[in-house]
């Protein structure tokens, strides 16, 4: 029953980030789920297929607050769903216990990557009403991330946001909208690739179930905060978290004396508060100069 409340918990909290941020579900859940000993491609089939149902849910009340570029929704659904079944069948295929620790340098890496992105280079300019993304860029960015979803567990979110927040005049209401509603395809996608590679058998239905129920509570919560909250202090937080949940595996796995694992936490920690200290202060200085203007 325990483990149950925490993955709940972990599915709100992770659901809440993504629909804020247009990222970060599946790394979250997949980095959190990876800390109780659950196999990678059995962690990234249960996160998948709780995303089926969480990404209706999220995608329905983005198009409710207006956050959805339907367009481009449309672009990215068919060769993201490729690159997600292709993810799943490749990821099912390979030993757990070996490529546990390289999914966690890639969870990591891409926590990194949050981080930098909205401690550095994230903007909230939002002047265009649609995202200018072209049949040909749809293509590749979709099949990327996509596999990169399927095979760590996410992925979808970090490389697709910050694509379509670096051209110039995007929404990132609209942003965060649309990726977190083309999503619904790519997890079911990716779930029906896990099912062909490993079997209905190897899912925990309890824990999905979990997954599922703390994803449905805080979708509509997070398409209404998205419209509120600094996106880039939330990416801040999340990418902190996945650098430090996947540096522990990492730790277990490759770090022989024990003396230094303390000092390897406080680094990590303590560039993490530096990060959100900077990252608050930033904001303060938009806010005044915003009224100044």
């Amino acid at each position: 029953m325990r483990k149950l409340i925490i993955f709940t918990s972990i599915g709100f909290l992770a659901q809440l980030i993504d629909g804020a941020l247009g990222m970060a579900y599946g790394v979250t859940s997949t980095t959190l789920l990876l800390t109780f000993g659950i196999l990678p491609a059995v962690a990234s089939a249960s996160v998948h297929l709780a995303e089926v149902v969480t990404t209706a849910t999220s995608g329905i009340a983005h198009i409710k607050f207006g956050n959805v570029d339907k367009q481009t929704v449309l672009r990215l659904i068919i060769p993201g769903s490729i690159g997600a079944f292709v993810g799943a069948c490749f990821l099912s295929n390979l030993p757990g216990d070996i490529v546990k620790p390289y999914i966690a340098i890639f969870l990591l890496l891409l926590g990194v990557y949050v981080l930098f992105r909205f401690l550095f280079q994230f903007t909230n300019s939002a002047q265009n009403k649609s995202i200018d993304l072209s049949l040909k860029q749809s293509i590749p960015l979709g099949l990327i991330a996509g596999f990169a979803d399927a095979t760590g567990g996410g992925g979808w979110g970090p490389i697709a946001t910050p694509v379509l927040l670096s051209k110039q005049g995007t929404s990132a209401r609209k942003v965060v909208g649309t990726v977190d509603t083309s999503e619904f395809a790519i997890a079911v996608s990716a779930t029906l690739g896990f099912f062909i590679s490993l079997g209905w058998e190897q899912v925990n239905w309890y824990w999905v179930a979990a997954l599922m129920l703390g994803g449905i509570i805080s979708a509509p919560i997070a398409a209404w905060l998205v419209r509120k909250l600094p996106a880039h202090l939330l990416g801040v937080l999340v990418g902190g978290l996945i650098i430090l949940t996947n540096s522990r595996t990492l730790i277990t796995t490759w770090v022989e004396d024990a003396n230094w694992t303390p000092y390897i936490y406080a680094f990590i920690l303590i560039g993490w508060i530096s990060a959100i200290y900077y990252s608050i202060r930033r904001n303060k200085t938009y806010q005044i100069q915003e009224i100044s203007a």
